[in-house]
């Protein structure tokens, strides 16, 4: 049985109502953009940007053996394992 679809409301400003404006389908727009947010949530902190204690004292164990380093190829901020070779995700582009 399929279950039952609930309905979501939030209030939007002004610029927020002008920039729907010419979205054919606001909610399949809305959707798309609430799961691709979803995907990129950190898994610890579920997106609230704050660690509970608990949290702290695994993540300082965690940190004992791992640090968070810029990546020089694409400059974002990631985690590096301490124990591990390095790996490199990006393959350099020769001019």
């Amino acid at each position: 049985m399929r279950k039952k679809s609930e309905i979501v409301t939030f209030k939007a400003d002004q610029s927020l109502m002008e920039a729907f404006r010419g979205i054919e389908n606001r909610s399949r727009f809305i959707r798309k953009a609430v799961f691709a947010a979803l995907e990129n949530v950190c898994p610890l902190c579920k997106g609230t940007g704050i660690l509970t204690v608990n949290q702290m004292r695994h993540w300082d164990t965690f940190a004992e053996d791992h640090s968070i380093r810029e990546c020089g190829d694409c400059h974002e901020v990631h985690l590096v394992c301490g124990k591990q070779p390095k790996k490199r995700p990006h393959r350099r582009k020769h001019c």
